[in-house]
């Protein structure tokens, strides 16, 4: 599903599709069709239950996927403010052509911050080595970018900081100082991997509204993923909403909370809790089910067996159409009246 064009796009992505290798040499779908665009300044969000493929697609971005897992086909677009162009899918996972990608243009907050730094390495080596590894710049050099981007990011002594080690952390330091290293070396895009899912609640807006700073003061774009629909209002220019490897609905944040027009998303929607439920006597309601095994995706629309709209049989045997009203677009059989 293609998410509407917008001008001057960091990232454009057409066609991505994500395959997983089996031991009998099968290659079995994870994502089909992936498209969308983020510009220069924009956060774009990645909402869907676990499972749906938001994850497997931010690591296709930066060539981090598992042995077993490939690009089976489709683009990758990176075109950087400093006017480096490149299209990252043909890029092998190592080589020259990804590294200068990774760390200098395309940054990434990874979910756990405790497993994505080395233990026995100190906070300060760990992000100077960045700015060693794509810039010519000196180690002392190196260290003082280090403490000043910490500063920058509220930890408190930076300098101190820069020789302590990730355990003498807490969960909210390790997550700032992973968002330091991201940012160390001033990428276009920054892909935001759930990273506020480890913390607490006062902790995760204190690391939301750093990012939304961070993001304005350096005009970069942003790919958050996330599953929190609350986070989504709060950081969020668009949405693209994935159900079991496709993108099923995008729109301006605003549409989708106002007019979601398909199904999958109305329910996203009405199982968030709101203050006052209580006092109104509303229930929460869940979603039926669970997303499809990859290894046994039903025919059709994906989400027909969830789906308490569906039409039997056309939504269990054929693919659903694509509909679209300005940048609000549906990938479903209601689309179109939805939509209108």
């Amino acid at each position: 599903m293609m998410i509407a064009p917008i001008d001057t796009p960091v990232l454009s992505v057409r066609g991505l599709s994500i395959a997983l290798d089996t031991r009998d040499g099968h290659a079995v779908p994870i994502t089909q069709d992936v498209s969308f665009d983020i510009a220069r300044g924009e956060v774009l969000a990645l909402v869907g239950e676990s499972g749906s493929g938001k994850s497997v697609t931010a690591l296709a971005l930066m060539q981090l996927l598992g042995a077993n897992l490939k690009v089976a086909r489709g683009e990758i677009a990176l075109h950087t403010q400093d006017g480096f162009r490149a299209d990252v899918a043909k890029l092998g996972a190592r080589g020259k052509g990804i590294e200068a990608i990774r760390g200098a243009r395309m940054g990434m907050i990874f979910q756990e911050p405790m497993s994505s730094f080395s233990p026995i390495h100190t906070i300060g080596q760990q992000i100077a080595e960045v700015v060693t590894v794509h810039e010519d710049v000196g180690r002392k050099a190196a260290r003082a970018r280090a403490a000043e981007l910490l500063g920058k990011v509220g930890i408190p002594d930076p300098v101190g900081a820069l020789d302590r080690y990730p355990s003498e952390f807490s969960g909210g330091m390790r997550q700032r100082a992973m968002i330091a290293r991201a940012l160390i070396c001033g990428p276009s895009l920054l892909i935001a991997d759930e990273p506020t899912t480890a913390l607490d609640v006062t902790i995760q807006g204190q690391i939301l509204e750093l990012l939304r700073s961070l993001q304005r003061d350096l005009g970069m774009a942003i790919l958050f993923i996330t599953h929190d629909l609350g986070i989504v209002a709060q950081m969020a220019d668009r949405v693209a909403v994935m159900y079991s490897g496709r993108i099923i609905e995008s729109a301006p944040v605003r549409d989708i909370f106002r007019r979601p027009a398909h199904p999958y998303t109305r329910a996203l929607l009405d199982a968030v809790p709101r203050l006052g439920d209580i006092d109104r006597g509303r229930r929460i309601r869940p979603i039926a089910g669970s997303v499809p095994n990859i290894f046994d995706v039903p025919p059709g629309c994906r989400f027909h067996p969830r789906c308490p709209v569906a039409v039997l049989p056309r939504c269990a045997e054929l693919q659903p159409p694509r509909y679209a009203s300005g940048r609000h677009e549906v990938e479903c059989v209601h689309g179109e009246k939805v939509l209108a």
